[in-house]
């Protein structure tokens, strides 16, 4: 579904649509399957549950999962549709995912990657 694209991003192709919720929101078992394949360190038990972080046009936004999404869906908030050219939705669209390090530096700077004390990896330790 994604590939590599440059040193912080991977392309991918979406149908993307207006959802009336709060957050960006895609389904939730290929939220996880991404989340494993791009976030996952392999080391030990891991979330699989932290957001995703995409961009379409020059707007990066945190992506989750939700089991109502349509799979291949990006389902974005009405206000972040506002000055993206999203036609006749759902519409076919090129979106990045950040990678691991680059989406933890957003994440972090906006205060939502989940720290060490919140890791599933310390559990227990």
């Amino acid at each position: 579904m994604f590939e590599r694209f440059s040193r912080s991003y991977y392309l991918g192709r979406l149908y993307v649509t207006p959802t009336d919720g709060d957050h960006a929101l895609m389904h939730s078992d290929q939220h996880e399957q991404i989340n494993e394949a791009v976030y996952a360190t392999g080391d030990g038990v891991e979330r699989l549950d932290a957001p995703l972080v995409m961009k379409l046009e020059s707007q990066h936004f945190p992506v989750h999962g939700n089991e109502n999404v349509p799979t291949n869906t990006l389902a974005l908030p009405e206000p972040m549709l506002e000055g993206c050219d999203v036609r006749n939705p759902p519409s076919l669209r090129e979106v990045l995912l950040a990678r691991r390090e680059h989406a933890e530096r957003l994440l972090t700077w906006s205060g939502g990657w989940p720290d060490s004390s919140d890791d599933v990896r310390n559990a227990g330790t």
